[in-house]
C-alpha cells in the first residue's frame, strides 16, 4: 500500500508527504520532480511552454504510473495527476488517498508566499491565472479529489496535526 496525497497546488502536499515519510520510514516521491527529472531537469513551467500540456499530462501519467508501481511509498501527487482515467484506475484500492482540502484564497496566498511559483508553475488557463484560475481548476477538480479520497483533510490545520490524522488511520 502506498499514501498519495492529491490536491491543488500549495495545499501542502509536500511537506506532509516528507513528513509522513520520516514518520514511516517509507521513501518519499513526488510527480513533479519525477516529470522534471524524466524531462532531464526542465522546470514544470519550461515544459508547458517547450512542450505543450498534452506532452506534460502524458510523462505526468508515466511517472505517476512507475511510482504506483512501488510498494509502501508516500507519493505526492501534481494537482491534476489524479484527473487521467488511467492513473485513477492504477491507485484505486492498491492506496490510501489523503485529500488536502483548502479554499481558493487559502491556496492563492500560500502559492504567492512560495518564491518559486512563478517559474515554476505554469498558468493552467489563458488569461493572467490569479485567484480567478484557482476557483475554475477547483471547480473542476474538487469534485475528483473528493471521489477518489479516502481521507479529506482540512489543509489549515497544522502539519503536525495533519500528519497525526493520516497516520490514525493506519493502525
Amino acid at each position: 500500500m502506498n499514501i498519495v496525497l492529491i490536491g491543488y497546488r500549495a495545499s501542502g502536499k509536500t511537506l506532509i508527504g516528507k513528513m509522513l515519510a520520516e514518520r514511516l520510514g517509507w521513501p518519499y516521491l513526488d510527480v513533479d520532480r519525477g516529470i522534471e527529472e524524466k524531462e532531464g531537469g526542465k522546470s514544470i513551467a519550461n515544459i508547458f511552454e517547450t512542450s505543450g500540456e498534452p506532452h506534460y499530462r502524458d510523462v505526468e501519467a508515466s511517472v505517476a504510473e512507475e511510482m504506483l508501481a512501488r510498494d509502501e511509498c508516500i507519493i505526492s501527487f501534481g494537482g491534476g495527476t489524479i484527473m487521467r482515467d488511467s492513473t485513477q484506475a492504477l491507485m484505486s484500492g492498491k492506496s490510501k488517498v489523503v485529500y488536502l482540502e483548502a479554499s481558493p484564497e487559502v491556496l492563492w496566498e500560500r502559492s504567492q508566499a512560495d518564491p518559486g511559483t512563478g517559474k515554476n508553475r505554469p498558468n493552467l488557463m489563458s488569461g493572467p491565472g490569479g485567484p480567478e484560475e484557482i476557483v475554475a481548476m477547483l471547480e473542476k477538480r474538487a469534485p475528483i479529489y473528493e471521489h477518489f479520497a479516502d481521507l479529506v483533510l482540512d489543509a489549515t490545520e497544522s502539519p503536525d496535526q495533519l500528519v497525526e490524522q493520516i497516520l490514525s488511520t493506519l493502525t
